[in-house]
């Protein structure tokens, strides 16, 4: 079982990074886009990992702090919920958003993380509640930390966000449409990431 990863990141391309440890792995690690948006090139991280095994694949998935990793695995115990989804959840929603909807029945703000359904949304509610009651509490969770700052190719920026977003579950039409209204309103240099939470934040609004 491989929990905790230390290195550098050597490549981004949204939701995966590429982490380079001491010993000379490199890791390909899936992220929640929120999480993915405060981490940069060449910056040393740790992340927190769960490691999944499939028929036709092994995975990694890895969180800015050991407290975001355990949600993950919560949302994982729900029947329906896969780890796609739990991480579109998590790219979606902060765990805050999430503890809130969860304790006041809130189906419908469920219903808007994509892939979420009427029975998914209820599902996460009756599992959930008795078990996230504690999240109220923000002091174990990742701060946010700053946003990157180096700029590239806008076309190249463009195409990694929506397959980013396209990954997650949201369909070719709506990543594009967030992405165009997120780009409208950035006056900084556009980045992967001030993009990504710019996108992330409209199709939340929808």
């Amino acid at each position: 079982m491989i929990g905790l990863i230390q290195g550098q990141v050597h490549h981004l391309m949204a939701p995966t990074v590429v982490v380079m440890t001491t010993a000379g792995v490199g890791y390909e690690i899936e992220m929640p886009l929120n999480a993915f948006c405060q981490v940069q090139l060449n910056q040393s991280v740790t992340l927190w990992t769960h490691f999944l095994v499939r028929e036709d694949a092994q995975l990694l998935f890895g969180f800015l702090s050991h407290s975001d990793r355990e949600v993950f695995r919560l949302l994982l115990k729900v029947n329906g919920v896969g780890a796609k989804m739990a991480l579109a959840m998590m790219s979606t929603v902060t765990v805050q958003e999430l503890h809130q909807f969860v304790m006041n029945n809130d189906e419908l703000a469920l219903t808007r993380i994509p892939g979420v359904g009427k029975k998914t949304a209820q599902r996460l509610i009756v599992e959930l509640k008795d078990k996230i009651k504690h999240l109220g509490d923000t002091s174990g969770f990742a701060p946010s930390l700053p946003l990157a700052t180096d700029s590239g190719n806008e076309g190249i920026i463009i195409a990694e966000v929506e397959a980013g977003l396209i990954a997650l579950g949201y369909r070719d039409k709506e990543a594009q449409a967030a992405i165009k209204l997120a780009k409208s309103a950035i006056d900084s240099p556009l980045t992967i990431q001030n993009l990504l939470k710019a996108s992330l934040k409209n199709l939340a609004m929808n």
